[in-house]
């Protein structure tokens, strides 16, 4: 977790701390990621699967955020990401695009430093396949 002192006029230091999981930052960055045109899903195909089994298991959760990796210091954050392109899209447009929307919305909502994205496209989505059993249509 990560402690950010509360700035204002008097001393931060007696005001308290706002502290940042680092589950915060893993979906904030899921569901960036899962906005940008192009990206059909977050996650290998096995993780996805097991995603959506633990959604299945009682007390499970109901959010998954499989595919993304966070290391949170003090002041900033790396993300790794592991997503699946659809067909036609063009996988480092797409990376960028992913890129720039995680930056910009972990940054805004948590106030860390993004140092680095790491993108692995580790699948495309070929119009003719079907889905399989548990996978989702679309990230969001």
């Amino acid at each position: 977790m990560t402690e950010f002192a509360e700035h204002g006029s008097r001393n931060a230091g007696d005001l308290g701390r706002t502290t940042i999981a680092d589950g915060v930052v893993v979906k904030i960055a899921y569901l960036a990621a899962g906005e940008v045109e192009g990206v059909h899903a977050l996650g290998s195909g096995l993780s996805r699967s097991v995603g959506a089994l633990r959604k299945r298991v009682p007390g499970g959760g109901t959010t998954t955020t499989h595919g993304v990796k966070v290391e949170v210091g003090e002041k900033q954050t790396a993300v790794d990401l592991d997503i699946v392109v659809e067909y036609g899209e063009v996988i480092p447009e797409v990376g960028r695009a992913v890129r720039e929307n995680v930056i910009s919305a972990v940054e805004r909502m948590t106030g860390l430093e993004v140092v680095e994205v790491n993108i692995a496209v580790s699948d495309v989505k070929l119009p003719e396949e079907e889905e399989g059993e548990g996978a989702q249509e679309r990230v969001i």
